[in-house]
């Protein structure tokens, strides 16, 4: 694996780390859907994970990422779909 692949691993468990963090345990729902903030932290860290993993994925085909199909659609929701994004969909992620 290269060294920009590894720089993608690395910045996609920073954008894990920053969310967890912002989220806080046990995740609460409630908490996420009642402070936009948050949202709008979380799905920033959510177009970060998907940006670095599509690029990671294209520079190494063998690679397997559980879910990367899901967080990639869920990343596209976000960005084109924002009118649409539901909140349940978004927590599922965390």
């Amino acid at each position: 694996m290269n060294e920009r692949s590894v720089k993608y691993l690395n910045d996609i468990l920073q954008a894990i780390g920053r969310v967890d963090e912002y989220i806080g345990t046990p995740k609460e729902f409630d908490k996420y859907i009642s402070n936009f903030m948050l949202k709008q932290a979380v799905e920033r860290n959510l177009e970060i994970i998907r940006e670095a993993l599509n690029k990671v994925l294209k520079e190494n085909p063998s690679l397997t990422i559980s879910n990367s199909r899901k967080i990639i659609d869920t990343r596209n929701k976000i960005i084109h779909g924002y009118d649409e994004i539901e909140d349940i969909i978004v927590c599922q992620l965390l």
